[in-house]
Order: structure tokens, then sequence, then C-alpha cells
């Protein structure tokens, strides 16, 4: 166990894109479970909050720990067990570093997540997501079948699908019943996927989603209020080739254009027009030749889903809302209103394409966007900059108004009304087992009390 002071005032730790930091006190590599047990029950050496860090790949402060105690947990990497229908890696390990190993056996993960620095205990206990494959979930944690954690009191725990409620609710906890040492999932044979983009205009939305729909494909969509674009990403298993080789195919390509070259355009029209309309037109330039690049060189026929997964920093940020299936077409139509009035009156846009992710309901997770049915997102992305704050503080209120979903690791800025009227009971019902588990709040940050905790009772005149 390797750990260290960070000093008067901590050292800043901040999340992926560096907009979401705090400053420990303890920083403390762990090792094994043993030592992550001896850290919880040393209270006086290891402050409170402790909190464990993997890749630190959340647009929110989930990850901070001021004045406490940050777990890093980079050290335990190892993939323990490849059976034929799961695996078994430490908390640790990267998602595309299993996904390779897996892909090696002729074995592939459910959910390919492109962000592929994506830890496996992030995985399991967090709304890590992707755009569901047919009949599948989009929600990693749904295929995660034991989580093996040491709670609160030093105590090594294992959550199998024996007790599927409490299972359900570990996969949402996102570190709160204890801290997360290793975790098993489900993996299923590889196939080849195909994939294509598709290029329409925003009125035709309704028919963009049916005919994949239809054709049993996945749908990652790509939309610009201010350029009238969209952009259908189609992805679909071909089973008649099962066994047949698979390729990287356009997925680096991909992961090029919307991980580094747009984030780069974006980044660069802002140095070299911060404001004003003449921001405004570059900005549509670079949206207009990022669709087309995508739609013309972005296709494959037999490629690997682990492809889609890519390392790498953090050109761009993002926040996300999830809408019922049946009213997506209107909730789109009320982002675009919405941006556009947002631009107008104040003078900011995001200056990335939005993106939208298809998720098959999915009672898997107690928190998971799609509980009570499919639903659709819209994820505004951005290369941040004054302005992004206000305007996802103003979506967030769209959000909860149009009956959205949010997810406490990925939607930034959010406030516990918007949580009760997203959840309801279902955080009344997380809040009783955390407190079973942590009865003293020695996991419980800042962040999380105020978006889960129950409310402190009402003071009484005396």
């Amino acid at each position: 166990m390797r750990g260290r002071s960070a000093g008067m005032g901590g050292v800043e730790v901040g999340n992926w894109f560096g907009d979401a930091g705090s400053r420990p006190a303890v920083i403390v590599e762990a090792e094994t479970a043993e030592e992550i047990a001896a850290i919880l029950r040393d209270r006086e050496r290891y402050p409170n909050p402790v909190r464990a860090a993997g890749s630190n790949h959340a647009a929110t402060a989930c990850g901070a720990a001021a004045g406490g105690t940050l777990i890093e947990m980079r050290r335990m990497d190892r993939v323990l067990e490849i059976g034929a229908d799961h695996v078994t890696a430490q908390a640790g390990a990267r998602s595309r570093d299993v996904a390779r190993e897996l892909r090696g056996r002729g074995l592939q993960l459910h959910v390919n997540p492109e962000l592929g620095d994506l830890t496996i205990g992030a995985a399991a206990c967090t709304g890590a997501r992707d755009s569901s494959m047919p009949g599948e979930s989009g929600q990693t944690a749904s295929y995660a079948t034991s989580i093996k954690l040491i709670t609160p009191a030093g105590d090594p725990v294992e959550i199998t699908e024996s007790d599927p409620e409490l299972l359900r609710l570990a996969r949402s906890s996102h570190g709160l019943l204890g801290t997360v040492y290793e975790a098993t999932f489900r993996v299923r044979p590889q196939v080849p996927m195909r994939v294509r983009h598709e290029r329409h205009r925003l009125a035709d939305l309704e028919r963009a989603l049916l005919a994949p729909r239809e054709r049993g494909e996945s749908i990652t969509l790509y939309l610009d209020p201010f350029t009238d674009a969209l952009l259908v990403e189609r992805r679909a298993y071909q089973e008649d080739l099962a066994g047949h080789e698979v390729g990287d195919g356009p997925w680096p390509l991909r992961n090029a254009i919307w991980g580094r070259w747009a984030p780069g355009a974006g980044h660069l029209v802002r140095r070299v027009a911060p404001a004003g309309p003449a921001r405004h037109v570059l900005t549509d330039v670079a949206s207009r030749l990022t669709v087309r690049a995508a739609t013309t060189a972005v296709r494959g026929e037999r490629t690997a889903a682990a492809a889609q997964q890519a390392a790498g920093g953090a050109a761009s940020t993002f926040s996300t809302w999830a809408f019922p299936e049946e009213r997506y077409a209107l909730c789109v139509r009320r982002y675009v209103e919405f941006a556009r009035q947002h631009q107008r009156e104040h003078g900011y846009r995001p200056d990335l394409l939005a993106a939208g992710r298809r998720l098959e309901a999915d009672q898997g997770s107690l928190l998971s966007q799609s509980f009570d049915g499919p639903v659709v997102t819209i994820d505004p992305v951005s290369t941040g900059g004054a302005g992004w704050d206000d305007f996802l503080r103003a979506y967030n209120d769209l959000g909860a108004e149009l009956g959205g979903v949010p997810l406490l690791d990925q939607t930034s800025l959010l406030t516990r009304a918007h949580v009760d009227r997203a959840f309801g009971e279902r955080i009344a019902r997380f809040e009783v087992v955390r407190g079973r588990y942590d009865p003293a709040d020695r996991l419980l940050t800042p962040f999380f009390g105020e978006l889960l905790a129950a409310a402190p009772p009402p003071a009484i005149a005396v």
C-alpha cells in the first residue's frame, strides 16, 4: 500500500475534463482488498470521505474527496478469470484491456462504451452506458453478476444474483455501499458488427429512428440545432457470420473524428473567434464538415465491437438526459428551440454536435435511465468555456420539465429537486440501504449528500 499526504491544502485531483476537482487530505494506492479494508478501518489516518478513483471519467464531481481520502485503484488492474460466459477482473482494470483479452478468445463484453478508459469498478456500479444493441441493455452495470466490495466497516462482501434486489441497487451504488475491488460480468461470443452512418434533416427524425429499429439495429444520433443536421449511426450484429474473423474497421477513424478532430476544431474556433457571429459561423462550418466526414468514411461490415473503445484524454465534455422513446421527437424539438433561444439571449451555444443514444428498457440497475421503458438521450457536447455551466443549468430544468432522467455521474449541476423528480421513491429506497451499510457516512461525499441523502429532520422550537 502506497500512500501519501496531500499536504496543506491538498493536491488538486480533477475529473477527466478538468472541470470538477477536489483536494483530498490523503491519496493512497491500494494493491489488495486487505489494504482497502485497512484504509477504511483507520479513520484517524484516512479521514472521511473515502472515495475510490479509477480513470475519473465522469462529468460531475462524483469522485471528489475534498479533505478526505482518495484510494487510487490503478494497481488493481488484473483480469482474474475468463470463462465461456463470464469475465472476472479487478476494479482498476480498464474496459478496453479486458475487451482485448476477451477478443483474443473469441468473446466480447455486451456493452462496449467508446470511453475505453472506463474501469471495471465503475462499469459495475455507475451509469456507464452505450446505445443498446437489439434485445440487450445499454448499461454496463446490468451485466455485472457479482460485485465484491469492502464495506465502510472494513468487511468484505460479495453481492450476487442470489440477491437480485440488492444487486440491482449495488449496480447504481457509485461506491457508496463500499469500495468495489472486483467484479464479474456476463460476456457473449464475438460476432462481426456492421456499422453505417446516414445523414438526415431534423425534420426526418421520427423516420430516421423507425427504420433502424425495424431492421434490428442499434441507434446513436448526432444532431445540431443550428445547421439542421441529423446523423444516424446504425450498428448491427451479423449473427450469420459468427466465428468469422473481425477487424477494427472504421472505428479508429470514427473515434478520431468525434474524440479529436471535432473537438480540436471547436478549440481552434474558440481561439480564432472567442465570441460573436464569426464564432457561430465557423462552428457551423466545422459541424457540417464533421457530419460529411462521418457519413462518407465511417462504414464497415465485419468489425469488432471492442474496437469501438478508445483510450485518450478529454478534448470535450458533455451532459445527459434521457427521454421516453415515444415522446423523443417532441423532446428534440423542444431542445432545438431551447438551444436557439439560449444563443439569442445569452450568446452561448455548445460548439459540438449533441449525441443521442437509444437504450432498451432496463430495470437491472435501480437508477437506470430506462427503468420505466425505452429511452433516447439528448447529450449536449462542448469544448466547455464561459457559458457552458449556465447552459447546462437551464438544460437541466428543461430536462426535468420534459420528464427526463439524468445520470448522477454524467449529468452536471443537478439539484436534489431534479433527482427527486426523475427517480421518485427509488432514491428513498437507495438511501435506506446505503444508511445500513454506511451509518456513519464514511463514504458519503458532499456531492452525493446533496443529491441522495435523506433531508435532516426539521428543527423543533423550544
